[in-house]
């Protein structure tokens, strides 16, 4: 049996099949109106993998020029993010044991061939609340370690439903995504693993 580190939570199924389908429907709604784009690291304006949008109040960016971020606008349309589904806040509620809803949902779009390195989610300003995230879509190679880069990592297949929280403990944990694995899922059309993340960002007042 795989022992994850303290605060990390792995619910495989957590979203049934019709739930998924609807959830990615909202989705590309949401791509409409925020559509995917390609960002890139720090500094050196190397481009991730990754294709992001985001959903909510706010929505977490990067680029070479203003690196890591919350923002309330799309950086390529200048339009406001648009909002969370009502089905992920409710997930929120099931989940998260924290009393204030989510402020920014991050939309990663993995390819057959994209990753996601080791990091830790910490531009936001309220660590007491987890981090949720919910799979879709072909099955990924999530590693997850603890709140050094020193310490040990372990590794497991997340499929399509499957529900991830980083809290207490582990809300700092440095985590990524080691590889996909195409063809392992028929939910969406074209292939690919969407991953949403859901995160508040300010401490409430």
């Amino acid at each position: 049996m795989l022992v994850l580190p303290k605060g990390v939570r792995h619910m495989p199924g957590y979203l049934a099949r019709p739930a998924q389908e609807a959830l990615v429907e909202e989705i590309r709604r949401a791509v409409q109106a925020a559509p995917l784009y390609v960002p890139a690291m720090p500094r050196t304006g190397k481009e991730l993998s990754v294709r992001m949008t985001n959903c909510g109040a706010l929505g977490w960016v990067t680029d070479k020029e203003g690196g890591y971020r919350y923002q309330p606008t799309h950086p390529v349309t200048g339009e406001p993010w648009p909002p969370i589904p009502e089905a992920l806040l409710q997930l929120w509620r099931e989940v998260s044991a924290y009393p204030h809803p989510p402020e920014a949902c991050l939309v990663n779009f993995y390819s057959a061939d994209a990753k996601m390195g080791l990091h830790q989610d910490r531009d936001e300003k309220d660590f007491a609340a987890p981090v949720v995230s919910v799979s879709l879509g072909d099955d990924g190679l999530f590693r997850v370690g603890q709140n050094t880069r020193e310490g040990g990592t372990k590794s497991f297949r997340l499929k399509s439903g499957d529900v991830v929280v980083l809290g207490g403990e582990g809300r700092l944990a440095f985590h990524g995504v080691d590889r996909i694995y195409p063809a392992t899922s028929a939910l969406l059309k074209n292939g690919g693993r969407i991953n949403l993340t859901l995160r508040r960002v300010t401490v409430p007042g």
